[in-house]
């Protein structure tokens, strides 16, 4: 993946939060609370999100058939669509309008906003309309984090000749993260973190998830989740958190020695 120049990077930190769709509608003030105060303590927040439940709705009021495979949801022309609209349109604006109303300054942006987030198909024969980044532009995104103002990412990507791409948002927000030199990147799910034999895991490193996955005990969309903190690790983020709405789950570090609570 490559970015785009960037302006200096500060020495304040930044944290890339993701926000699955399946957590969307719960969120309560309390939440944007946290919200505001990691963002008055001098931490600079980008946000990204998906909306699987809004697009599976919009999907099946439409007759469009889906299903996803190895936790990435395969896409038609006529899917892509849906989730174009639904996310732009409709998941993106709610999600700045809350925000925006708790007090944190934010703006909505896709793919398509001063090329955002450049994509390629990712495998077409195999998902259709899903893309891969190939580029960020971190100039963009650091002119409006100087501003103060919190980028709010929909998870759909620009190829090259103008087609909207489906991207996995964990994806999305672990590109981000690198690409902007993230000092965290916390992924917000509807679970607490890696639950393995029904028992939630308060830290992880790569060799035992590497041993889960290949247990069966990590599955499904929690795979996207996992590979992406892993590649945030290896590119030097010191760790990477997998919470539920309380933003208490897992920390993903590089290994056991370098956790400090």
């Amino acid at each position: 993946m490559t970015t785009f120049k960037s302006m200096h990077h500060t020495a304040r930190k930044r944290m890339v939060i993701k926000l699955g769709g399946s957590t969307l509608a719960g969120l309560n003030e309390a939440f944007f609370e946290n919200f505001k105060k990691l963002q008055e303590s001098g931490i600079e927040l980008i946000i990204t999100h998906g909306g699987g439940p809004a697009i599976n709705r919009e999907l099946a009021a439409r007759d469009i058939a889906s299903h996803t495979l190895n936790g990435i949801r395969v896409t038609n022309e006529a899917a892509m669509e849906v989730v174009q609209s639904t996310l732009i349109g409709k998941v993106n604006p709610a999600l700045v309008h809350e925000l925006t109303s708790a007090g944190i300054a934010a703006i909505g942006l896709n793919g398509f906003d001063g090329q955002l987030m450049v994509a390629d198909f990712l495998d077409k024969d195999t998902y259709g309309y899903v893309g891969a980044v190939q580029a960020i532009n971190t100039s963009l995104l650091e002119a409006l984090l100087h501003a103060g103002i919190v980028p709010v990412i929909a998870c759909v990507g620009a190829h090259e000749e103008g087609q909207a791409l489906n991207i996995n948002g964990d994806t999305v927000a672990s590109e981000i993260a690198l690409a902007v030199g993230a000092d965290s990147l916390l992924l917000v799910t509807d679970v607490s973190g890696i639950r393995i034999d029904d028992e939630y895991q308060a830290t992880a490193t790569p060799a035992l998830i590497e041993q889960w996955i290949e247990e069966g005990h990590i599955y499904g969309g929690m795979i996207p989740k996992v590979q992406g903190a892993l590649d945030c690790l290896h590119a030097g983020i010191p760790a990477v958190q997998i919470v539920g709405e309380a933003l208490i789950g897992t920390t993903i570090v590089a290994s056991s020695k370098s956790y400090s609570s």
